[in-house]
Formats: C-alpha cells, sequence, structure tokens
C-alpha cells in the first residue's frame, strides 16, 4: 500500500501542477509559485475537513480528498480569470532552459566568473542538504518539544482538535503547516522525514520567487534577478531552515509568493488593464500565511507598504477603489478559508487570547517589556542589537580562525557600544538570553543571520537608496518595508540570540537590493572602470559562497562528515550518529537516558508522561513513531490520572516522587552547566 499512496502524492504534484498551467501565464516561475500555493491551500483546507471528520490519520482519504478540493479550488480561480492561451510546461522548460543558457554564454568575465562560483556553490549545497534532509531525523528544539510532538498526536488521536499537550506551543501554534507534514508522512508510508518535505520545498520556492520579483522590477533583466536568488539561496538563515522542520521558511515561502503577486499585478500592464487574477492569488497567499504563524501580524506593516506602490497607487481614485475591493474580498476570503479555521479562535476560547495562555506572552512578547516608556527604550536597544548580530561573518566563524577574524573585525563596534553607553550587554530585562559581542557557538552556529551578504552588500545599498544617492523607486517602498520590518522583530519581544532564524522574511525584502549591482548606473559592475567596486563585490561574493558552504558543513545539528567545533565538543556525521543520538545533539545531557528509555520500553507501548515544558517528547515516540505518548501533566493544568490503558509511565522527578521499583533513567550531570535549559531526572515505571 505504501507505494500506492506515494503514487497517489506524485500524482497530485502533477495534477496541481496542471490546474496551474490553466490559471497563470506563461512563465515558469508563475507557474512554480502557483503550484505551490495551490497545493498547499488544497492540502491545508483538505487538512482542516478531515479533522473534523477524525480522519486526520487516514491515509485512503487523505490520497483521494486532495484531489477533490484542488479541483475545486482550481475551478473557482480558472472562473476568476480571462481566457488564455494553454501551454505545456515540458516545452517551456526547455524554452527557458535555451534562454538561460544564450544569457551565460554572453556574460562577459567578470559576472560570468561571479555567476560560476555562485552555481557551483549553491549545486554543491543543494546535493548535500536533499541527502540531509533525506537521511537525517529531525532535531530542532521546538521540533522536539513542540511541533512534531503535536503531529504525532493528531495522528494518534485522529483529529487536530485541542487537546491540552505538556508544551504549550502543541495547542497554540496554528494547525495549517500540520496538514501538510501530515500528508507527506502518510503518503510517504510514515517517512520519518517526509515532516521536512514542506520545509525543504519552501526554500526552493522562495528562491524562485525572489527571481520573479526582481525580473518585475528589474525590466526582465536576468544578470540581476539570477544573482538576488543565488545570494538569497545562500543566506546562512536561510540555509539552515532548508533542512529542518522549523517554521519561518514556510512563512517566508508563503510571503515569497505574496510578494510576487503583488509586484506582478503592477507589471501586467497599464493602471486600466492590470490582471486580477494575482489580486486574487495575493489573497489566498495572505490568508494561508496568517493562517501559518501569528508573527505574520509583524510583517502586515510592510507588506501594506508594498500593497501602496503595487496596488493602491493609480491615476484616478475609481481605479484605486477598484483595486482595493477586489484586494480586499480576495483577503476576506483568503482569512476566512486559511487562517479562521487554523486554530486562533480556539485559542481565544481556551486561553483568552489569539496566541497562548498569559504565561507565554509574558515570557516572548511584548508583555514583558512593561510600561510604553520601557518598551520604547529597550526596543531601540533591541534593534541596535539586532543590527550588531548581523556584522558577522556567519558560517565563516564556525571555525576558531574564522572567530578570531570575526572578533577583530567587530572590535570598532564594541569602542563605539561603549563610548555611547548603549549598555547593549548590561540591560537584560527585555532579554530571553543576555546580550553579547561574541555570541556563543551554540547561538550562532544554529541560528545564524545574513553574513557578509547581509552588512557586505545588503546593509550598504539599502543606505544609498534611502539617503537618495540611488534613485529606485521600487526599492524605495522595499527599504521601508524592510525596516518597519526589522522593527516589529525589535519592539514586539524580547531580544533572543536565537532570533537569526525570523530575519529569513526581513532578507527577503533585503536581498532585492543586490539588483542594483546590475540595474543602475551608479552601481552597476558592468562599468569597465570601476575596479574597486567590482573586486569589493567579488570578494563578497566569494566569501558568501565560503559562508554558506561552511554553515552547512559545519552545522553541528546535522553535520555531512564528522567534526571537533571550537569549543572543543566532538561531533559525529549525522549519517552515521545513531538516532537518539543524533535527536538529542540540542541537549546531549539527555542522551542516556533517552537511549535507555528506548532499549526498555517496546515499540508498540503505551506510555503517560508525566514531563514538564521544555522536555523532549518526541524522541519517545520510538525509531518508528509506532508508541502512543499519553500527556498526564498538561501546561499549567495540573498533574492528571494515569489512564489504565498505559503500560509504562515516564516521569520527572519534579513533577512526580519516585517510589521503590521505578528505574532512574537520571540525566548526565556532568553535562548540567554547560546546558541552555538542563534536562531533568527521568524515571520510568512499569504499569503492568
Amino acid at each position: 500500500m505504501s507505494i500506492l499512496y506515494f503514487l497517489s502524492l506524485v500524482l497530485f504534484v502533477i495534477y496541481v501542477g496542471w490546474l496551474s498551467s490553466r490559471v497563470c501565464r506563461r512563465s515558469l516561475t508563475e507557474w512554480w509559485l502557483t503550484t505551490f500555493l495551490l497545493g498547499a491551500g488544497s492540502v491545508i483546507l483538505t487538512g482542516f475537513l478531515l479533522s473534523a471528520l477524525y480522519q486526520t490519520a487516514n491515509s485512503v482519504v487523505w490520497a483521494g480528498s486532495v484531489f477533490v478540493t484542488a479541483s475545486v479550488l482550481g475551478a473557482i480561480l480558472t472562473f476568476l480569470i480571462p481566457r488564455q492561451e494553454r501551454f505545456s510546461v515540458r516545452h517551456l522548460v526547455q524554452e527557458r532552459w535555451q534562454t538561460g543558457r544564450a544569457w551565460f554564454g554572453e556574460l562577459s568575465s567578470y559576472p560570468r566568473f561571479l555567476f560560476s562560483i555562485l552555481f557551483i556553490t549553491l549545486a554543491i549545497i543543494a546535493v548535500t542538504n536533499l541527502l540531509l534532509v533525506l537521511f537525517t531525523v529531525p532535531n530542532e528544539w521546538d521540533s522536539m518539544t513542540g511541533h512534531l510532538n503535536r503531529v504525532m498526536q493528531y495522528i494518534q488521536r485522529g483529529t487536530m482538535r485541542h487537546f491540552g499537550g505538556t508544551n504549550w506551543n502543541i495547542d497554540t501554534y496554528p494547525k495549517s503547516v500540520c496538514t501538510l507534514q501530515i500528508y507527506t508522512f502518510l503518503m510517504t508510508g510514515h517517512f520519518e522525514n517526509g515532516f521536512k518535505f514542506i520545509h525543504h520545498l519552501s526554500y526552493w520556492t522562495a528562491i524562485v520567487a525572489v527571481f520573479g520579483i526582481v525580473q518585475r522590477i528589474g525590466q526582465n533583466r536576468l544578470s540581476a534577478s539570477f544573482f538576488c536568488a543565488l545570494a538569497y539561496a545562500l543566506l546562512p538563515d536561510f540555509l539552515m531552515q532548508a533542512i529542518t522542520t522549523e517554521t519561518d521558511i514556510v512563512l517566508t515561502a508563503y510571503l515569497s509568493v505574496l510578494l510576487y503577486m503583488l509586484f506582478t499585478y503592477r507589471n501586467t500592464g497599464t493602471q486600466q488593464a492590470a490582471d486580477n487574477r494575482y489580486l486574487y492569488l495575493a489573497g489566498m497567499a495572505f490568508g494561508i500565511a496568517f493562517g501559518h504563524k501569528i508573527t505574520f501580524a509583524l510583517l502586515l506593516p510592510s507588506v501594506f507598504v508594498i500593497m501602496i506602490y503595487t496596488v493602491f497607487l493609480s491615476r484616478s481614485l475609481a481605479i484605486t477603489f477598484g483595486r482595493t475591493w477586489r484586494l480586499a474580498g480576495a483577503i476576506v476570503v483568503g482569512v476566512c478559508l486559511w487562517t479562521l479555521p487554523t486554530g486562533y479562535l480556539k485559542n481565544i476560547e481556551v486561553f483568552g487570547h489569539p496566541i497562548g495562555p498569559p504565561t507565554a506572552l509574558k515570557h516572548q512578547s511584548v508583555e514583558r517589556a512593561g510600561s510604553l516608556g520601557n518598551l520604547l527604550e529597550q526596543g531601540s536597544r533591541n534593534m541596535v542589537r539586532y543590527g550588531f548580530d548581523h556584522i558577522n561573518l556567519d558560517g565563516i566563524r564556525n571555525v576558531k580562525a574564522g572567530a578570531t577574524v570575526n572578533h577583530a573585525m567587530r572590535q570598532p563596534l564594541v569602542l563605539v557600544e561603549d563610548k555611547l553607553h548603549m549598555r547593549l550587554d548590561e540591560e537584560t530585562d527585555f532579554s530571553i538570553q543576555p546580550f553579547a559581542f561574541d555570541r556563543k557557538f551554540v547561538f550562532y552556529n544554529a541560528n545564524p543571520y545574513w553574513g557578509i551578504f547581509g552588512f557586505g552588500l545588503v546593509f550598504p545599498l539599502l543606505i544609498l537608496v534611502l539617503v537618495g544617492f540611488i534613485r529606485s523607486t521600487p526599492h524605495l517602498y522595499l527599504g521601508v518595508a524592510l525596516l518597519l520590518h526589522f522593527a516589529a522583530l525589535s519592539y514586539s519581544a524580547p531580544y533572543d540570540p536565537f532570533k537569526g532564524r525570523y530575519f529569513i522574511e526581513t532578507g527577503l525584502f533585503g536581498i532585492t537590493f543586490l539588483a542594483l549591482i546590475f540595474l543602475h548606473p551608479r552601481t552597476s559592475v558592468d562599468v569597465p572602470e570601476r575596479t574597486l567596486w567590482k573586486t569589493y563585490v567579488g570578494l563578497v561574493t566569494g566569501l558568501g559562497c565560503m559562508s554558506a558552504l561552511m554553515c552547512v558543513f559545519l552545522n553541528t545539528r546535522a553535520l555531512p562528515f564528522a567534526w571537533t567545533a571550537p569549543d572543543g565538543n566532538t561531533f559525529p556525521s549525522a549519517f552515521q550518529a545513531d538516532r537518539i543520538r543524533q535527536i538529542t545533539i540540542g541537549r546531549p545531557d539527555t542522551y542516556i537516558p533517552y537511549k535507555r528509555f528506548d532499549e526498555l520500553v517496546p515499540a508498540n507501548a503505551t506510555v503517560a508522561l508525566a514531563t514538564i515544558n521544555d522536555d523532549y517528547e518526541y524522541p519517545l515516540y520510538g525509531p518508528e513513531l509506532s508508541r502512543r505518548l499519553i500527556a498526564i501533566h498538561p501546561f499549567e493544568q495540573g498533574l492528571k490520572p494515569i489512564p489504565k490503558n498505559a503500560d509504562y509511565l515516564f516521569f520527572d522527578k519534579s513533577v512526580i516522587t519516585p517510589r521503590p521499583g521505578d528505574i532512574r533513567l537520571g540525566t548526565d550531570t556532568t553535562l548540567r552547566a554547560l546546558m541552555i535549559v538542563p534536562g531533568e531526572d527521568y524515571y520510568l515505571r512499569k504499569l503492568h
């Protein structure tokens, strides 16, 4: 049966691609993005319906129902758009391949050098990352405590209804991404790494969208579009999420599709003849993005600025009104279909807030700042902190020599901060982890920022646009959008050294500034006499490629080859490490108790869990994900009775007092002082 389910997945992708060819114009970029949007939207809607019917774990129903949902959505979109000429995707791919070869063949030696190293670097990384996706287990902290844990709970329960999990993220996070993970997991025959597929696909989708956006704002200049897309593909924080089950990369893909649709709408013709299909697709992308994660709210000011440029500006009030009501209507429909059913309303019912319980809000949102005055002060301090965090040789500083160079390079910044008495590392009341000019290896290895592409090119070009040295209307709006999101991240939550993952969305606005290297007369590298400028761009590009390679090959969470980190810790290859060793890489002090648990508890046992919010629960499902886990210590609800059908009890000493006969699994106390959040003292009790 597994092969039949996999074939249905392949057929679904082909079918959605065919539907998209009836919706979009004859553009390979547009076809990819429309296929992604229609496919994700269909699976998400199907997941909501199946959850209501308690069919979340029914592979047969999933295999057939996604085709029905996609057909309905495709029919509606086809009805709304004007008639168009049908096209063959295969022929289109062949044409674009020939166009790309012709473009590369006509390049002069300097841009050919730039694009050669970029393409070669991406090719190496693409193959490596695909292998890591297919053959290494997920191991991110949030996935172990919340994201993947709740996916398994939904599969075991047959529904995504609220149930009260140990970690607050289980019930409060929107559930749309779970539908995508459950679908690929079931259709691949319960393949654990199928959980990563939507995230890896999102990586490539955002790259394609960046290419398309720059095509729309750059008069179809292939050099500008390819350079931005390739540079974005190599940004350290974006790269790191391409092989994980973190949620921000999927939000980035939705945002990229939304921005593409908006810029394409402006680019489709005269102000009277603009193609309304892009407003409808933008509304769909808006609803899916908002339903994916509440942090999309922080992007609303930025998105609104882009809407001003692409939709609202026109020659007459009547035209603006006509555009606005169509876009507004599409957004309302998108929100009703893809945002409201994902869990925000249930959060209000259970917790009184669309995000979650008060404890979570006070821990990592604006409430932690206290008074408005303190929020303004600490938020401004956060903007400077994140600005400093961006000025790092991410990837390169994973080795000792790179860290030494990075430290020396940043010394002037430290002196400036000291002279201005900013107190960035002294004020800690609006910080989850205190700011440090030299962040710990564990922070920057797992969650880097933009690396040298960011502080070497993006920020300088942004400043040149904002001061008027470079005049480019679309980049002016993109610059304002970037700054608004940067500010939103700084003021909306405490400083967090792991925040690099949130800035991949900000980077979507910022990476478009690299197009100016080919588009604007004052910064173009096509001018022969600009030797110094071309040398600088080449140096940044070369270091950016090196940074990307080092991010991937020295990423301790998923090492292709064994390596000893600068802090002295030795890590095995992710392809060779045993599953528990790899899955607890972020909390190595828990390896021993989890390994013993795996050895003692049968694969199909039912286990009651008396654990706490920070405990890894996902590894306890076992290598085949076949154990049934029942949480009896839900977040802030107190301890519940042990279910009669439970075979074992796994518990923390801080939750349940051990009694004679309980097996102490313990924790590795020799590592306790090195852990950001140490593991608990774990016990196992056989119940029958």
